[in-house]
């Protein structure tokens, strides 16, 4: 069985940079789905046949053989953010989990190479905790509709604007947003974070969606900007209706960068952790994720009983981290994600509030 998994004008485009050229580092030669990696790769397979078909599998085996043993020569750590497609998330990922939980445990780890599948603000985020070490994205131009709905400079209007009104960002934004602000919050803490200061008023950026959820939940009022992810603002409340009236026996699960109403129909609503950890505690028959849509893959391929369905919207930014394109970074040490110094100072600290503010 000797299938070439890529095409001649594919593996023409995996040319390595002018840097990697400059230190004589050639091509790797075209890959293909040998008996060899068929045996190696089977166990990864049991992992996602429910979400993979049998006919795609050669194609992203050889990618994942190759990847799999290029970063233990590189001595790398890859992190997968649960957005990752399901060969990427459990082909060849290290760490698995949400933004800020890939940057903790990319800090806790050996490695001295990080490779991050994710978006770039999470690389960043990544490059924050760990100063010392080297953070690649396999392609940097993966951006965040969110993160990129506010800049350093909004943020600086906004405390003009509200002077003395202490400023939590959420963590899917850039480091020089982060550098801005006084602490930051994830998905799952930022009820706890905004009660935890202590006052009267807060700015919750840049998700304005987050933030109307977080305020339904306190006393506290929480100030809102003007920005939103461009996948989960799509699903509106209809939608969860027309679902529920042909399937009255599914539950609704969603995330709280969703809109107030669509949260309001659903019967849980929580951070990307939070919603797997319901599916895996509840085992529910029939569930919806109100969600990046490869996360209910991810989760799939670890609950293989419950009966997903899928409203599918997908990150365009997210999927353009691939298999090919991950070896390519491994490969030629590209793409690198560095921080200024005296941004990541003040970004980290933001972070480390949030985390003591937890503790």
């Amino acid at each position: 069985m000797m299938m070439t998994a890529q095409t001649a004008t594919d593996f023409a485009k995996r040319a390595p940079s002018k840097a990697a050229q400059e230190r004589g580092i050639l091509p790797m030669p075209p890959l293909v789905y040998s008996d060899e990696v068929a045996a190696e790769t089977a166990p990864l397979y049991e992992l996602v046949k429910h979400v993979i078909p049998s006919i795609e599998w050669p194609f992203h085996a050889p990618y994942i053989s190759a990847i799999n043993k290029l970063k233990k020569e590189r001595g790398a750590v890859i992190l997968a953010h649960n957005y990752q497609t399901p060969e990427i998330f459990h082909g060849v990922a290290d760490i698995r989990g949400d933004s800020l939980q890939l940057a903790i445990e990319a800090a806790r780890s050996d490695a001295d190479l990080i490779i991050q599948c994710g978006v770039h603000f999470m690389a960043e985020t990544s490059k924050i905790l760990c100063p010392d070490k080297t953070v690649l994205i396999p392609d940097s131009s993966a951006g965040c509709s969110l993160a990129s709905s506010i800049t350093a400079a909004d943020v600086r209007a906004l405390r003009d604007q509200y002077p003395g009104v202490p400023i939590i960002t959420y963590v899917n934004t850039s480091a020089d947003v982060k550098a801005e602000c006084d602490i930051c919050c994830t998905s799952s803490n930022a009820v706890e974070i905004v009660e935890g200061l202590g006052v009267d008023r807060v700015l919750l950026v840049p998700d304005q969606y987050l933030a109307k959820n977080v305020a339904a939940q306190t006393d506290v009022e929480v100030l809102t900007f003007a920005g939103s992810c461009e996948v989960h603002e799509r699903f509106t409340a209809d939608e969860i209706r027309s679902y529920r009236r042909s399937m009255p026996d599914v539950q609704v699960i969603a995330h709280p960068e969703c809109p107030p109403e669509v949260v309001a129909e659903a019967d849980f609503s929580g951070s990307t952790k939070g919603m797997i950890d319901w599916v895996k505690t509840n085992n529910p028959e029939k569930v919806m994720m109100i969600t990046e849509c490869s996360m209910a893959d991810n989760v799939a391929s670890e609950t293989p009983d419950v009966n997903f369905v899928r409203p599918c919207n997908l990150c365009p930014h997210m999927k353009k981290i691939t298999l090919p394109k991950i070896l390519d970074s491994l490969l030629y040490m590209q793409e690198e994600v560095t921080v200024d110094p005296l941004v990541a100072d003040k970004a980290r600290r933001a972070v480390e509030r949030m985390i003591n503010l937890k503790s």
